[in-house]
């Protein structure tokens, strides 16, 4: 399964292989485009095709071995979930270029298998990689017959799909990152439901009138995001004022106190999540700073789901 993939770093990692399964498994992934199901259709500006969730319609073995191949090749904490689209495109369908970056909750990796026999170049429907929305493409991959094609999302994974003159069929498989779950999701959104930053101690006040007369309105709103995150885990003005002002890039965190540094820090980083998406080379980052310190009490529920053992 998936086996001698071919890693590439530009534009973006990603990886492919020309034999991604077994005759039985692609047969059993083509008999998915054969049962009678509501399909969801799709016709926007750029992305037009059909969808469904053919996640249960496969053998939970089948998922399973998919999973852990996918953790060998990409070395990543994958956690036990997996959801799998059949996607149909038509005649005169196109798929634009977008990147897909993983919002809080996303999933974080994308393996996408091609079935589609006796493929030709006049049938069009080749996925290609850009290095950016206005770039040429840099990178092409063409659907044929059990080629897979597994890459990490991210804010810069922009992709596409050219148009196709015949039918083609392709799966889908998606993993999420065991930092980046549904549940880390529902914790951020209630954590920041009903954000009045007017309900922030007023020893911030001034701090934050100044940095909005210099500093774009994204990066106060994530500092007064942050600051509401230290607020609600119960934090005094000093330490709200000091993460505002590393959420704004105004100063570092560098106290000796490890608890105020862990809030600080944490407290940035799901103000990232709530007002960006998953950073993995900042998830990373933080990982290492926090490495080895104690997890405080009032912390410990969205330590444990941005930072799992």
């Amino acid at each position: 399964m998936l086996s001698q993939p071919i890693h590439h770093d530009s534009p973006f990692p990603f990886f492919y292989a020309n034999s991604a399964f077994s005759d039985e498994q692609c047969a059993a992934l083509e008999y998915l485009f054969l049962q009678e199901a509501e399909w969801q259709h799709r016709d926007g500006a750029f992305y037009r095709c059909s969808l469904r969730d053919v996640t249960e319609n496969i053998p939970a073995t089948f998922l399973t071995e998919v999973l852990i191949r996918m953790r060998q090749i990409t070395g990543m904490p994958l956690i036990n979930r997996v959801v799998v689209t059949a996607q149909r495109m038509q005649p005169g369908q196109v798929i634009g270029i977008h990147s897909d970056r993983p919002l809080v909750g996303y999933e974080i990796a994308r393996l996408v298998v091609q079935l589609n026999m006796q493929w030709q170049a006049e049938h069009g429907g080749v996925l290609e990689l850009f290095s950016s929305p206005e770039s040429e493409a840099v990178f092409s991959v063409n659907p044929e017959y059990n080629k897979a094609f597994g890459f990490l999302l991210h804010v810069d994974s922009y992709h596409g799909v050219t148009e196709v003159t015949q039918p083609r069929q392709t799966v889908v498989f998606n993993f999420w990152h065991a930092a980046n779950t549904p549940e880390l999701a529902a914790h951020v959104q209630a954590l920041f439901a009903n954000i009045h930053f007017s309900d922030l101690p007023t020893a911030l006040n001034p701090v934050a009138s100044t940095a909005e007369l210099s500093l774009p309105e994204d990066t106060t709103f994530r500092a007064g995001t942050a600051a509401v995150a230290l607020q609600r885990w119960g934090y005094d003005e000093t330490t709200i004022v000091a993460g505002y002002l590393h959420s704004a890039g105004l100063s570092i965190c560098d106290t000796n106190d490890a608890e105020t540094y862990a809030a600080v820090l944490l407290a940035d980083w799901v103000a990232c999540l709530y007002r960006d998406a998953f950073d993995l080379a900042r998830w990373q980052i933080l990982r290492r700073e926090l490495e080895g310190i104690e997890v405080f009490t009032r912390l410990m529920p969205t330590w444990r789901l941005c930072l799992p053992e």
